[in-house]
């Protein structure tokens, strides 16, 4: 038996919304996109989704620390761009002796981290 990791999904209130923050903001790739659904990364094995909130359950799940790390090239014109864009950020842009790292929230709450290395 083979198992791979298919996708990390966040929970949100609003798709059109998430999709502004997600796609013309952070500049995700979209790999899919249906009425309750966006997909980004294509062509890797494991994607990111963003999903509509539906059940109680996953409700529960919005506004909260996702966990997820993403690596960014460019992070100051990122976080400029995200700053430009409204984003609230739970961590301003800081340099340690490992690389930038920055922690913003969509606009439902939920944080990402975003590191350079």
């Amino acid at each position: 038996m083979s198992l791979l990791l298919k996708n990390i999904v966040v929970f949100v209130t609003d798709l059109a919304r998430a999709k502004s923050f997600y796609v013309d903001l952070l500049g995700l790739p979209v790999a899919g996109q249906s009425e309750m659904l966006i997909e980004f990364f294509p062509g890797t094995t494991t994607t990111l989704g963003v999903s509509l909130a539906l059940h109680e359950d996953a409700r529960n799940l919005v506004g909260r620390h996702t966990g997820i790390t993403l690596k960014v090239e460019n992070i100051a014109a990122l976080c400029e761009t995200l700053k430009n864009g409204g984003v609230h950020f739970v961590e301003p842009l800081e340099s340690s002796p490992w690389g930038k790292m920055a922690v913003v929230q969509d606009f439902d709450g939920n944080m990402l981290a975003l590191v350079d290395r």
